[in-house]
C-alpha cells in the first residue's frame, strides 16, 4: 500500500510537477534542452478541437 499511497501523495501536492519544471529549468540554463526530438500527443495535451481527419474518416 505504501508504493501506491506515497506517490499519490507526491503528486497531489504538486511535488512531481515541481520536479519536472525545476529539471527543464536547469537543463535550459545549462543548454542542454533539445527540443527538436520532442512529441507531443493527445495522451497528454488534449486536443479541444479535434484535428483534421485522414482522408475516408468521418
Amino acid at each position: 500500500m505504501t508504493c501506491w499511497r506515497r506517490p499519490r501523495d507526491g503528486n497531489n501536492a504538486g511535488v512531481w510537477q515541481r520536479l519536472h519544471e525545476l529539471l527543464l529549468a536547469e537543463l535550459r540554463a545549462a543548454g542542454k534542452l533539445d527540443l527538436s526530438r520532442a512529441a507531443v500527443d493527445s495522451s497528454h495535451v488534449r486536443a479541444l478541437t479535434g484535428g483534421p481527419k485522414p482522408a475516408g474518416v468521418q
